[in-house]
């Protein structure tokens, strides 16, 4: 059989018409086996993980830990921003669609290694934050729960990468910020609940990972299939496979719900409301009381007598001189024998407190120093000023 010179060979789908260029871009399933070769060779090399993809996965992931720890939206978008193009999802979700078990689980593959290096860094930011416990994790919590918000943020994320990733060989994909948004951020804070031990981040953000990542690579699956990614047959082998993958894909979805609603993890916590209870309040109403006669009484003036005024006489107070034989001064002591706190020259003027005690070296009296200092003196050192009894 000749083939005709108006019509290239099918090896280079490049080389096709116009025509069948533009359905080989829309139909997973090109013209023949060539065409389909060539065609899945190419997506296939724009959807597989590079060491880019696993490098600015890990610079998106230290950036949103710091931006967790630091209750700083901002930097969580800068990572998004940061990271890398999202397609190894994508790249689950059109294995799916080819029904080809190698090329989704080489993507699922890619994704997961992906993912546990942003687990690890946010493990590390979780240890190093330890000496600044305790912090405010609200932020970091709020990315470990499941609400419809991130959903459909995710949702709309895995729709438009699809759409673009199948339109466009060349380019940044901007709606991959949005999946890796969603897909990062509960890793991190994850990882961060396992580094510093904070409660309700472990393991509530792994659910919500999981969760996300089955439906993105399902959204995906359904958005590649709407756009005319068909397999090779709908009753034969891979619409078999087709069926099988997106079995798996709902396996993941299911368990990781079911663990979030079986065992109450990832779900917000619900706050009860106040209930209003009526109280019975009985009034007591009070029956007249028929009045009765009320006595006056007179008031008979009974005469006071004045306070008189005791006079307090005051002691006056006794003094005396030091006085010793050889003129070199008295010692005074804490106690009567006692340590020495101090000495007073002779001709020097003390008071002679009432206190007095008796012992071996004769006669002790509590003085008072002309400069307050308190303790005992040997009376015999002494002589009184003022009279004094039983001197």
């Amino acid at each position: 059989m000749n083939l005709s010179e108006s019509e290239p060979i099918p090896d280079d789908p490049n080389r096709l018409p116009p025509a069948r260029r533009r359905r080989a871009l829309r139909l997973l399933a090109p013209l023949d086996a060539d065409e389909q070769a060539a065609f899945s060779s190419e997506l296939a090399l724009k959807i597989s993980p590079s060491f880019d993809f696993f490098l600015f996965s890990v610079i998106a992931a230290v950036i949103m830990g710091v931006g967790l720890l630091l209750s700083a939206p901002a930097l969580l978008v800068l990572g998004a921003v940061l990271a890398p193009a999202m397609t190894p999802a994508i790249g689950a979700s059109l294995g799916t669609m080819l029904g080809s078990f190698r090329f989704f689980f080489r993507s699922l593959f890619g994704i997961m290694l992906a993912s546990l290096f942003v687990l690890l860094v946010g493990y590390g930011i979780g240890i190093l934050a330890r000496p600044w416990l305790p912090l405010d994790f609200g932020l970091a919590s709020i990315y470990t729960q499941l609400n419809w918000t991130n959903f459909l943020l995710l949702a709309l994320g895995a729709i438009l990468t699809s759409a673009a990733i199948s339109r466009s060989t060349k380019g940044p994909l901007l709606p991959s910020v949005a999946l890796a948004y969603e897909l990062y951020l509960p890793l991190v804070a994850t990882g961060i609940g396992l580094g510093s031990g904070a409660p309700h981040l472990w393991p509530d953000g792994l659910v919500v990972f999981t969760i996300h990542l089955a439906w993105a690579t399902l959204l995906g699956a359904l958005t590649l299939g709407i756009l005319g990614f068909r397999p090779l047959t709908w009753f034969g082998y891979t619409f078999g496979a087709v069926v099988s993958l997106i079995g798996v894909i709902l396996l993941i979805g299911i368990s990781g719900a079911g663990a979030a609603f079986g065992g109450q993890i990832a779900l917000p916590t619900a706050i009860p409301s106040a209930t209003p209870t009526s109280t019975l309040t009985f009034t007591v109403t009070p029956s007249p009381i028929p009045p009765t006669a009320t006595l006056t009484p007179t008031l008979t003036p009974t005469p006071t007598l004045a306070p008189t005024e005791t006079l307090t006489p005051t002691p006056t107070p006794v003094l005396a001189l030091v006085r010793t034989r050889d003129g070199l001064g008295a010692l005074i002591r804490s106690e009567p024998g006692g340590q020495v706190i101090g000495s007073f020259l002779d001709n020097v003027m003390i008071q002679v407190l009432p206190e007095r005690f008796e012992d071996n070296a004769g006669v002790w009296v509590r003085v008072i120093g002309p400069d307050g200092t308190q303790g005992w003196m040997l009376q015999s050192l002494l002589v009184t000023a003022t009279p004094a009894p039983n001197w």
